[in-house]
């Protein structure tokens, strides 16, 4: 029987006081304490990347990391990236250029590319393929995916 520990998250710009177990990961505290459902629990093996995350700037998969790791750190999970009602441009591009289909891989495909822009604001075709490698889609042929990132580090670079 584990016991409750209180952890501090901040997540999306809130802090949230909490009482987990501490073998919960962060996907399932992310989706059943804090109710942000965006954040897709796929695999939970980190296999397909359905449950990325951006921690600290960095792309990481939510379903391999104990919540308790996450403390003191900023989490941006995809319902922190509209600001003021007003889509962010990758969310943008993704409904523009078709990449969404069923929608379960897109919160994890735009954190992953949201990571990449934040590091390399004008990737190549082929480091857009790099960053989202690991990111399983079913639906589509990723043409689309990579098309939307493409014009999403267009669109800001040209602001």
């Amino acid at each position: 029987m584990f016991l409750k520990t209180k952890i501090r998250l901040l997540v999306n710009g809130f802090e949230y006081d909490l009482y987990i177990k501490p073998h919960w990961t962060l996907i399932d505290v992310l989706r059943d304490e804090i109710g942000l459902t965006g954040t897709k629990k796929g695999c939970g093996k980190g296999e397909c990347c359905a449950c990325t995350i951006i921690m600290d700037g960095e792309a990481v998969l939510a379903c391999l990391v104990l919540a308790i790791q996450a403390q003191g750190k900023s989490i941006q999970s995809i319902e922190g990236l509209a600001q003021e009602g007003k889509l962010d441009s990758l969310q943008d591009a993704f409904v523009k250029y078709g990449a969404i289909q069923c929608g379960y891989c897109t919160p994890g495909m735009i954190l992953t590319s949201k990571a990449l822009l934040k590091k390399n604001p004008q990737p190549t075709v082929e480091e857009i393929q790099q960053a989202l490698s690991g990111n399983l889609c079913r639906c589509t042929g990723y043409v689309k995916i990579i098309e939307a990132v493409r014009n999403a580090s267009i669109m800001e670079v040209s602001k």
